[in-house]
């Protein structure tokens, strides 16, 4: 049973907490005699229902940093555990010394709303991701009394896009100059991405035998940040179309001494496409911007069906290339919700 003891204007709670024969009592001191019967009572029925107390009394950077080395570490790619793994010290500075007996929603939000005032909504909403699947974890493992993760949103204003579509006019022009101009290994990667809309690291991971008449075999992928080459879903390993004339170029690339078509150049095809950009007078974005052009190029044929470009792309299922397609076709929902108002009306 949990006691209430008076300290001179405060007063202390005490839950027994046997565990292995060893009583490892638990006490809070607060400013009233309620709040204190109170924590008494939540943790008393948490120990009745078989949370492990002892446990919730550690703090949340160190059940966080322990999950992600051990459990997630299991789970995930490399890569993916990376980006795992650089979340351990925002999860330190946010939380300090808070406990997971500590841990509720408002504690939770004030913590994602301080990291959001001063970094980008998508970035917040990243690490708050990471934080919710370990609480859920927290409570199967008993050591939240509640489920409340799904109550923590990120707020404020999301960033300015860096991935944007090129238009069809700007992506035409891009297009018939690297048809002209390849020279270079990077125009033939830069063609190569606008006419398979495939990600970076999958053009990256390309060798001499995925090349076909007419057409490349996606097999793996080079990472920045590890050496797994293991492609990102199990629907990424696909066979995309290209015309002859950007299949003859590709043949004349020279293999590389590891056995690769390109090179990494250090992962700076970004930078080196908005210098090619500002050339062209065309708006900036990024190399993964290109894999966007390409699919809204898609997306405004009428005449080629969602689930031929959801392959191409390799998505991992329909809803995912139904969600491409509104974010970067707005236009067309409008179109579709007026058909769908004017066929209701002719009723």
């Amino acid at each position: 049973m949990a006691t209430i003891i008076k300290r001179g204007n405060s007063y202390r709670a005490e839950i027994s907490n046997y565990k292995h024969g060893v009583n490892k009592r638990l006490t809070k001191t607060f400013q009233t005699k309620a709040e204190a019967k109170l924590w008494a009572m939540q943790n008393e029925i948490a120990k009745g229902n078989g949370t492990d107390l002892a446990k919730r009394n550690d703090t949340f950077s160190e059940f966080f940093e322990n999950w992600v080395k051990i459990v997630k570490k299991n789970d995930v790619r490399p890569a993916t555990y990376l980006n795992y793994t650089r979340t351990i010290p925002i999860v330190k500075k946010l939380f300090g010394k808070i406990k997971l007996s500590e841990l509720n929603d408002l504690v939770v939000q004030s913590k994602i709303d301080e990291y959001g005032s001063n970094h980008a909504r998508k970035t917040t909403t990243e690490v708050l991701l990471k934080i919710r699947t370990s609480l859920r974890y927290a409570y199967g493992r008993g050591l939240l009394t509640t489920d409340f993760a799904s109550l923590v949103k990120t707020r404020g204003d999301d960033a300015e896009e860096r991935n944007k579509a090129l238009s069809i006019t700007e992506f035409k022009i891009l297009r018939s100059y690297l048809l002209e101009n390849h020279d270079t290994d990077f125009n033939i990667l830069t063609l190569l991405a606008l006419e398979t809309g495939a990600r970076r690291g999958e053009l990256l991971g390309l060798k001499p035998d995925d090349i076909f008449e007419y057409g490349i075999k996606i097999m793996r992928s080079i990472s920045p940040h590890s050496n797994d080459t293991r492609l990102k879903n199990k629907h990424s390993k696909r066979s995309v179309s290209i015309n002859r004339k950007v299949y003859d170029i590709l043949k004349n690339v020279k293999i590389k001494e590891n056995g690769y078509i390109f090179d990494t150049d250090g992962f700076h095809q970004s930078s080196r496409l908005a210098k090619l950009l500002n050339k062209l007078d065309i708006q900036k974005t990024t190399f993964h911007g290109l894999r966007d052009t390409h699919a809204s190029f898609l997306f405004s044929n009428d005449k080629i069906r969602l689930d031929y470009i959801s392959q191409r792309l390799g998505h991992s299922n329909l809803q995912t290339t139904m969600n491409y397609y509104l974010k970067l076709m707005p236009e067309k929902k409008h179109l579709q919700d007026a058909d769908a108002l004017n066929l209701l009306d002719s009723l």
